[in-house]
């Protein structure tokens, strides 16, 4: 690959415009935009992830960040559809592969643990948020159907990550207790 960017700065965005993949302006507070935000945090969470989970980070992660790229330029080109149902049957597997170790969950779990558990916590909400953003620019733009099923399943393969390294890292889960009675 060549080089993309030879300045980081143009000045094009000075008005409070970018520039979609096919070439169209938009505002940078544009639905498409917001949503390209949301997956860019939800990938520097996933990074931290990997690097709080070392020496032995889910291997699936790394996969997901490049896939994270391939979504947000699948968005950035009005019309594309990039995500297709074996990245989504990719997710599944690993939900099933992971799950298949854990204790069926009876109770709400509460985000914390160590780092690496945590961080998932948090990606799994970015996640969700990102999902919300979907939902919202699929009812004006129709989007990839794959693109709202790989997100999901990604929220829920971050939930079940959470809970493999809380236990790997410090052995538990913490539960929800009810402050107030029901």
């Amino acid at each position: 690959m060549g080089n993309r960017l030879t300045k980081i700065y143009t000045r094009t965005g000075d008005d409070g415009s970018t520039g979609l993949a096919d070439g169209s302006r938009v505002p940078k507070d544009h639905p498409r935009i917001e949503i390209l935000g949301c997956l860019d945090e939800l990938n520097s969470v996933i990074g931290l992830i990997m690097v709080q989970a070392e020496p032995d980070p889910p291997p699936q992660l790394a996969h997901v960040q490049n896939r994270l790229f391939d979504l947000g330029a699948e968005l950035a080109t009005p019309g594309a559809e990039r995500t297709r149902p074996e990245d989504v049957a990719y997710l599944e597997a690993a939900l099933d592969g992971y799950n298949a170790d854990l204790p069926p969950l009876r109770e709400f779990i509460l985000p914390g643990g160590r780092s690496a558990a945590t961080f998932c916590h948090l990606a799994r909400a970015l996640c969700r948020r990102t999902e919300r953003r979907l939902v919202a620019l699929d009812r004006q733009a129709h989007l990839n159907p794959q693109t709202l099923r790989y997100i999901n399943r990604l929220s829920d393969l971050l939930f079940v990550l959470a809970r493999v390294l809380a236990r790997r890292d410090s052995g538990s889960e913490t539960f929800w207790q009810p402050v107030t009675p029901a």
